[in-house]
């Protein structure tokens, strides 16, 4: 099976389960080639969960669902190591997240010192505790949940643990035909329990690989660097995108043209792809900066700024 087929199949099964939604499916399998994490900001109830366990079954690979709460701790997320009495020795046993796929269900309800436990994760892939280092698994990817519109009782990303997250995206309620559909198949088990792994392990790292050899022209790279340049240079923002932001939109770029079966990247790769790469990576030049910035706002002043950056030709 081709790489095309691979992508498709991968979309296809998703589909089965999240209807009328074909691009937040394309962004999120684009941010699993792009080995990078996806934040999936919504109201409740229109399938941010689903959409998680939906790609996660579609692979032959270990999945955890984290439950964030406030009284989560470090260690209920990475592990703890454990005094073994026959041995008579420390006993490492991992948390949740060392799985292939981690949700991390309503991630902004748990404290900023439980969030920062999984910067390393999600950063280098690994973990350390009690002075030793332990790798995750291959492939590796968080897909955060939150609700926007709930305050009471949570606590904001900080600009740091936002950055770690490749994109930033919204699903939005289904149109009233694709929801009469969902309402016409209520069933007694989840919909997506019913999904059946469509790639293996090696067939997702093979994916991702072929992403890094997807070409980009140097004229295509001087307008990735104009886009991130001018975010820099905005008055509407205090903060532009950092050069891990570029490298951010560089890969998802590369993939996003994998995935639109192209071995070669366009324009319209890095312009479709901006707002969900950066619009979570600035902040706004307010006094309350990002905090009560609302995704529309941030999404359409990223937009605006990439429509004032000449297309190459």
């Amino acid at each position: 099976m081709d790489s095309t087929k691979k992508i498709r199949s991968i979309q296809a099964n998703i589909e089965r389960v999240i209807k009328g939604k074909a691009q937040v499916i394309e962004w999120a399998v684009v941010c699993l080639l792009a080995r990078g994490h996806l934040l999936i900001e919504d109201v409740p109830g229109v399938g941010k969960t689903t959409l998680a366990h939906s790609l996660a079954r579609s692979l032959d690979c270990s999945f955890k669902r984290i439950q964030f709460t406030s009284d989560l701790l470090p260690s209920d997320i990475v592990g703890v190591s454990i005094f073994h009495q026959q041995k008579q020795a420390f006993e490492f046993k991992p948390g949740p997240i060392f799985a292939n796929i981690v949700l991390a269900d309503e991630i902004n309800r748990t404290t900023p010192k439980t969030q920062s436990s999984l910067l390393e994760a999600m950063n280098d892939a690994q973990v350390s505790v009690d002075s030793r280092t332990y790798p995750l698994p291959e492939p590796f990817m968080v897909i955060a949940t939150q609700n926007p519109i709930e305050y009471h009782g949570t606590f904001p990303l900080p600009e740091s643990q936002l950055d770690r997250f490749l994109m930033r995206i919204r699903i939005g309620y289904p149109d009233s035909a694709e929801e009469k559909k969902v309402l016409e198949r209520q069933q007694v088990f989840h919909p997506a329990d019913e999904l059946q792994a469509v790639l293996s392990v090696q067939e997702v790292l093979d994916l991702q690989q072929a992403v890094e050899k997807v070409r980009l022209e140097d004229s295509l790279m001087e307008y990735l660097l104009a886009i991130v340049s001018v975010t820099r240079q905005s008055d509407l923002l205090a903060l532009g995108v950092s050069t891990r932001g570029a490298m951010a939109l560089h890969k998802a770029a590369k993939a996003l043209a994998l995935v639109r079966d192209r071995d070669y990247l366009l324009p319209d790769d890095i312009k479709d792809l901006a707002p969900a790469v950066l619009s979570h990576r600035v902040m706004h030049n307010t006094s309350q900066g990002s905090r009560g910035w609302r995704f529309e706002e941030a999404e359409r002043v990223i937009q605006n700024l990439v429509e004032s950056v000449p297309v190459p030709l």
